[in-house]
């Protein structure tokens, strides 16, 4: 077995989610669809609610900035004048968050409508989070020994917290010491890092981020963030150079910690 060792200043591990913890298969196979699948009803279902009206606000609000987009779909404002006009309003709402999913968008827009429907579904039982064998073990076995373990994903923190607090392993909620989403900074920017570092109130030398996307690794690198790509069935390929420049693991439990820790 391949061993990383973590480096001795090394106190806080940053988990991404899809396709480091979790199979890519089952957000694009599981969670992904069953948005496209289960909206309509959903806004039928919930449309009076004060949430879902202020999803919907949100929603409409996006798309009067993405008009100039080609193939953006508007959101007529809910008028009071029948049932056929609240169909038509909801099947445009339905329509534009499908158009925002064909070009895989993370609007707080978006995200934040998908992460009511997934509580919804999540709660109910219709859905449980997976994860990737290796995990839970090693996220135990590093808060044992005095790490703190946090996580930063572009889904909403309640999302995240829904996959953690529903998943196939039971209620894990209690292994995360804390959550980031892209409200802090996007992921791919090297000054989200340096929030987080802030945040935590640590150093950015202090944090190992694994995840499986190397533009991601490159900008946590370029504020002092350690790095590991995590490389898992399903995932996106990974170039001869980056296989090269970075430090790889296919598991969590590939990582050797500090024994001062």
């Amino acid at each position: 077995m391949v061993v990383l060792s973590v480096p001795a200043e090394v106190s806080v591990i940053l988990l991404d989610i899809e396709g480091t913890t979790t199979p890519i298969a089952f957000v694009k196979d599981i969670l992904f669809p069953y948005i496209k699948e289960n909206v309509k009803e959903y806004l039928q279902t919930h449309w009076e609610e004060e949430e879902c009206q202020q999803d919907v606000s949100l929603l409409r609000k996006q798309a009067e900035e993405d008009s100039h987009l080609v193939g953006a779909v508007p959101i007529p404002a809910a008028s009071e004048s029948g049932a056929d006009d609240l169909q038509q309003t909801i099947q445009a709402v339905v329509d534009n968050v499908c158009w925002q999913m064909s070009l895989d968008r993370k609007t707080t827009a978006l995200k934040q409508l998908q992460g009511h429907m997934w509580r919804a579904a999540f709660t109910a039982g219709r859905v449980k989070a997976e994860f990737f064998e290796d995990v839970v073990p090693a996220v135990r076995k590093w808060r044992e020994a005095g790490m703190k373990v946090y996580v930063y994903s572009s889904g909403s923190i309640e999302a995240q917290k829904l996959l953690f607090g529903y998943s196939t392993e039971g209620d894990i909620l209690e292994l995360i010491d804390g959550h980031f989403d892209t409200k802090i900074g996007h992921k791919v920017e090297s000054e989200s890092y340096r929030k987080i570092a802030d945040s935590i109130g640590c150093s950015t030398s202090n944090i190992l981020f694994l995840t499986d996307i190397t533009p991601e690794a490159s900008a946590a690198e370029k504020a002092d963030v350690h790095v590991a790509v995590v490389v898992r069935p399903g995932n996106a390929g990974l170039t001869d150079d980056e296989k090269t420049y970075y430090s790889l693991i296919t598991s969590f439990s590939e990582l050797h910690l500090p024994s001062s820790c």
